[in-house]
């Protein structure tokens, strides 16, 4: 198994173009062609662009704090669905090309409120250096046919046998994929080749749907149907960074686009933002060609593509998480102790009982993730008698009261699969059907790593290295050990 330890953006050269040049280049063409699709998705860009320039107005610099306008005004996440181990395995390839590596394992055939028969993985830039540049990341999931409690085994057996025959990605892709992995860059001419490549595979085929075999799936599940009735795969979504969430749904709506019944995340409130807020418009009725059983072949409509967007926060350390996740089931228990009752009523009180009102709170109580700086007074030897008796206590949380250091959020870059079910719930016209009676398959981190020969990594591993790296650079400034416990 290859392990991946990407350092920071890589430049090229006047005739070549780096992983990194790659990946920005790669986004704006999926934008682009996600927009000529999808027209309701450049008005969601739009939107986005007009919240976050009033958000930035208002808030000066602090607004900036989770993330600069120039990389918010790029940021994008994707969202691909594939069949198979031997097609993940493929688009790994197409997205280590562009320095993307896969992050998190998500399994949303029990997530509420409907459960979907996928796991999934995202490919993202690792390194905080190169998620500055452009932090371009695709959500990726991929069929499990072999869940009993969705196929049973012919239906298991005629969907494998339809996605072993197609062919997603043509070699040529995955030639020059391979190439710029080795080399962590192609030449101008290979380069403009993987763009017009890899940018086709995932555009929307005009090839005729098989009107029967899709319907079978969608009974199963509207995603089974849209990964395994069709002969390639397309973007589902394509999410733009909001920086105010809420301005964003009200301005939508405002402008006549419908959008799904609730945000999903953490609610809104007074305390800081943490993880991940999502949001989208309702999937759009698209026309799609039907081939029927008599050979015939008529205009139709599917849903299955909506318009995404999010709000990041601060990165939780599993404290933390633990502290969310006890949060958002008490918020549930309430809700259906008394139905009358919002989400949007209820779950503000619960985070105000339960969760730390303030970033710095977060940060001495162990409950985000942060980096730290040293105070400029401190490091050139004139800190206060409150900062040096802090310095003598050593201890993080004493450091950052006496300001002695200074915290800064992680961002989350990563996903939550309660908020990803209930995204793809809010937009599926039929939840398909599930047989709790029956067996599921096992698959983990460990069955993914495999798959993919490469080591997927585990988000917060990666936000508490960034963290560790802070406080050493800290310790040697100040010349001493700082206390984490």
């Amino acid at each position: 198994m290859t392990s991946t330890n990407p350092v920071g953006p890589q430049v090229g050269t006047a005739t070549t173009v780096s992983s990194t040049a790659l990946r920005a280049r790669f986004a704006a063409r999926l934008s682009a062609l996600y927009g000529s699709e999808v027209p309701a998705y450049t008005t969601l860009v739009t939107v986005s662009q007009e919240v976050n320039q009033r958000v930035m107005s208002r808030g000066g610099p602090d607004a900036a704090r989770l993330g600069s306008m120039e990389r918010v005004t790029a940021e994008r996440h994707g969202a691909i669905r594939v069949g198979s181990p031997r097609e993940l395995e493929q688009v790994s390839r197409v997205f280590g090309a562009l320095g993307m590596f896969p992050c998190g394992f998500y399994d949303l055939r029990d997530a509420a409120p409907a459960p979907i028969p996928v796991v999934s993985t995202a490919f993202r830039p690792l390194d905080p250096a190169e998620l500055a540049v452009n932090p371009f990341r695709v959500f990726t999931s991929v069929l499990i046919p072999e869940d009993r409690r969705f196929f049973d085994a012919d239906l298991e057996g005629r969907l494998r046998r339809f996605i072993e025959a197609r062919e997603l990605f043509p070699p040529e892709l995955l030639t020059l994929a391979d190439r710029a992995i080795a080399h962590g860059e192609l030449s101008s001419a290979d380069a403009d080749r993987y763009l017009d490549l890899a940018t086709a595979s995932f555009a929307l085929s005009p090839e005729p749907v098989d009107r029967a075999w899709y319907a079978e799936l969608e009974r199963v599940s509207g995603v089974a149907a849209d990964i395994g009735g069709v002969t390639t795969t397309h973007i589902n979504h394509l999410t733009p960074r909001v920086l105010d969430i809420d301005d964003l749904y009200a301005s939508m709506q405002a402008r006549g686009v419908e959008m799904i019944d609730e945000i999903q995340g953490p609610p809104r409130w007074d305390g800081p933002d943490v993880l991940l807020r999502q949001t989208s418009f309702r999937a759009l009725s698209e026309p799609r060609r039907f081939r029927h059983q008599d050979g015939s072949v008529t205009e139709g409509a599917l849903r299955v593509r909506f318009g995404e967007v999010e709000a990041r926060g601060v990165a939780l350390t599993p404290a933390g998480r633990d502290r969310f996740d006890e949060l958002a089931a008490e918020v549930d228990r309430r809700i259906a102790a008394n139905p009358e009752l919002s989400r949007a009523e209820v779950a503000p009180q619960v985070w105000a009982q339960g969760f730390p009102a303030t970033e710095r709170e977060l940060c001495t109580q162990g409950l985000g993730f942060f980096t730290f700086g040293v105070d400029d007074a401190v490091a050139a030897g004139a800190g206060s008698p409150d900062q040096v008796a802090a310095l003598e206590r050593r201890a993080v949380a004493d450091l950052v009261a006496a300001d002695v250091l200074h915290p800064v959020p992680i961002v989350y870059e990563d996903f939550l699969p309660r908020s990803a079910a209930g995204i793809f719930a809010s937009n599926l016209t039929d939840r398909g059907a599930m047989d709790a009676e029956h067996g599921g398959a096992e698959r983990d981190v460990g069955w993914m790593s495999q798959v993919l020969g490469l080591e997927v990594r585990v988000p917060e591993d990666i936000y508490a290295a960034e963290s560790a790296a802070s406080l050493s650079a800290a310790e040697a400034v100040l010349g001493r050990t700082i206390i984490t416990q």
